[in-house]
């Protein structure tokens, strides 16, 4: 190398260097050093003497660049040679991967320096090993927090799926505040409130008459006694004596409580195979159940009623008002709640349900109210009377009266004067079938017939329906 050819350094010219000075200078200053000619050969490669890692490459010398680089760094390169080159140029950065006889590949980023006018590069290279290597470990490392955090995932879903099957009522109690962390849907209705109120509140306010350190403290001794015997309780919501039985374990460096709750009643119960035997009725039975609120609105029912429904699943029709479902929508559930809440029962109150497709089937509807709990609803058995339907006789029992002297008109009466006392026929029976099946609320009678309620007061004094004290 020639010294004359050193530039100025922040405005201070160097003074002469000896070459061989110089040499170590270069090759101390970078992990690896090439001095690339014209051609693009390797006039000098030079190999820091502290890092060892590249070994000897003086059989580099005299071979062309592209025999020492892959062919995509090479690409990179010539584009750096073609731009260095230029008038004005003085120093580029570029990043190669340079191949062996063995074909192993190693990054290096280079600092490209113009150092002469026969246009000869030296080449700065740091060896860039430590760093793929440090980003090959992150990439592996994120690949690994992805399935792990898909594992959770999949062991999540399986809890939650397992918590919400299963027919015991289990509650998750942490032992380091006294609070509930988890508890699936049984134990919400054996404590008598909802997962969302229950989640978070302290368990020991759960229950009647009890402080929350002696209680924590009573489940912890009895869960690590011998023989686990169950505590006999009180739910403070639902006044329902229950029985808990806890058992202590550690996840994650954090103990929890899992108390499993059961009815007493039912525990020793000689009844237990009849309530089985009706879980399994109610489930596989070919009438629908539904389940309503106050305001008719749907919180269960079983598969029978997604068939009449056309429905895919429970959460499709859960939320939804059952006038959604009914022909005459909210007047035969008003019809349905008011009767129900009134005489505690309604029996075959015949409509049609209306499926998600506009389809209409026709159907009976037995009504329960059930008042006998905190959160009062309806409990509902429809049956599909379709088959029913089809089989009946079209037109009315020949022995009403009304129907009978119509076919009386036959032969000695006009056809136009039997059709309208056909019509007339017809319509007061309608409006004797509405006023029976509201009980005589004209309000709802009249909403159910699409009448105005003068109109009904009309029609019901033309044919009589109205008595003295109604007028």
């Amino acid at each position: 190398m020639n010294t004359d050819t050193i530039h100025f350094l922040t405005g201070i010219k160097m003074p002469p260097i000896d070459p061989e000075l110089l040499s170590e200078i270069v090759s101390t200053a970078a992990d690896i050093s090439l001095l690339l000619s014209a051609g693009g050969k390797i006039a000098a490669a030079m190999v820091n003497p502290v890092h060892s890692a590249f070994g000897r490459v003086d059989d580099w010398v005299g071979r062309p660049v592209s025999e020492i680089v892959t062919d995509e760094s090479f690409e990179k390169l010539s584009k750096r040679l073609e731009a260095i080159s230029r008038p004005g140029s003085r120093s580029l950065a570029v990043e190669l991967n340079h191949r062996d006889q063995s074909m192993w590949e190693f990054p290096v980023r280079y600092s490209m320096h113009n150092i002469g006018k026969d246009k000869s590069i030296l080449m700065l290279g740091r060896d860039m090993r430590p760093v793929a290597e440090m980003q090959q470990q992150l990439v592996m490392a994120q690949f690994a927090l992805e399935r792990d955090y898909e594992a959770q995932r999949e062991m999540d879903t399986r809890y939650r799926v397992l918590m919400e099957a299963t027919r015991d009522a289990v509650v998750l109690v942490s032992m380091n505040n006294g609070r509930i962390a988890d508890l699936n849907a049984a134990a919400a209705v054996m404590l008598g409130g909802s997962r969302q109120d229950l989640l978070g509140a302290a368990i020991a306010q759960e229950f009647e008459g009890r402080r929350r350190g002696e209680f924590l403290e009573s489940l912890s001794n009895i869960a690590s006694a011998d023989a686990v015997s169950p505590v006999e309780l009180v739910a403070r919501r639902s006044q329902r004596k229950v029985r808990v039985i806890p058992k202590l374990f550690r996840a994650a460096g954090e103990r929890l409580m899992l108390c499993r709750i059961e009815a007493p009643e039912l525990a020793n119960s000689p009844n237990s195979e009849l309530s089985e035997n009706l879980e399994r009725l109610f489930h596989e039975g070919v009438d629908a159940v539904v389940f309503l609120d106050q305001d008719g609105i749907i919180s269960s029912g079983i598969d029978a009623f997604l068939k009449l429904t056309d429905s895919t699943h429970l959460a499709n029709v859960r939320g939804r008002s059952l006038a959604d479902f009914l022909s005459r929508g909210g007047v035969d559930l008003r019809i349905l709640l008011d009767n129900a809440r009134r005489a505690r029962q309604l029996r075959m109150y015949a409509t049609r349900i209306r499926n998600e497709f506009k389809g209409e089937i026709a159907v009976e509807i037995s009504a329960t109210f059930l008042n006998d709990r905190p959160k009062p609803g309806f409990g509902l058995v429809v049956r599909d009377a379709s088959r029913s339907e089809m089989l009946r006789r079209p037109g009315f029992s020949a022995g009403d009266d009304g129907m009978r002297s119509v076919m009386e008109l036959v032969g000695s009466s006009a056809l136009k004067d039997i059709v309208a006392e056909t019509t007339d026929v017809v319509e007061k029976m309608c409006i004797q079938t509405a006023i029976d099946l509201t009980r005589n609320n004209r309000v709802a009678a009249a909403e159910m017939l699409g009448l105005s309620r003068q109109s009904l007061y009309v029609k019901l004094r033309k044919f009589g329906l109205l008595s003295k004290d109604d007028e």
